[in-house]
């Protein structure tokens, strides 16, 4: 009985040889090493200021009028704008004896402090207003102008 026990001790001892041999075959070394590379940040494009209100019928000394819009943005990940100012670009379709001067711009930088998200209409903005000024004479040089106005943000 000795003998039948034996052979097994000897065959389990040959087969764990065998797996610490083929173990030893997978070892490695191991080294340390460096490199380079680089990233390149983009940029972008300005929005777009649009005007969404409709102002017309101004008349000497009449009430102001609202103007107010939204934006056009290209880029493909929003941005940020602080605030749209509002003023005269120039005056169209008028006889000579009116000029910027007969108009005022009320409260002329709208605070927008806000995210632009990608996209056309976007956004909003508001607060500022136009209105004609009574300048107490002959102002009819203004009747039909076109006064365009130009739009900034920050």
């Amino acid at each position: 009985m000795f003998r039948r026990l034996a052979r097994p001790k000897i065959g389990a001892i040959a087969a764990v040889c065998v797996l610490l041999t083929a173990a030893g075959a997978y070892a490695y070394w191991t080294q340390g090493g460096s490199g380079a590379g680089s990233a390149v940040t983009g940029t972008n494009e300005a929005v777009t200021i649009n005007q969404t209100s409709v102002v017309a019928g101004l008349y000497p000394g009449g009430p102001p009028q609202p103007i107010s819009g939204d934006f056009t943005n290209g880029n493909d990940s929003a941005v940020h704008v602080a605030s749209v100012t509002v003023a005269f670009g120039s005056l169209e379709g008028s006889p000579a004896g009116c000029s910027s001067a007969d108009y005022q711009i009320n409260n002329a930088t709208a605070t927008v402090n806000a995210q632009i998200p990608s996209g056309d209409p976007v956004g909003s903005w508001s607060g500022p207003s136009i209105q004609m000024l009574n300048s107490g004479s002959d102002q009819n040089g203004c009747k039909n102008a076109t006064i365009n106005l130009s739009f900034t943000s920050t």
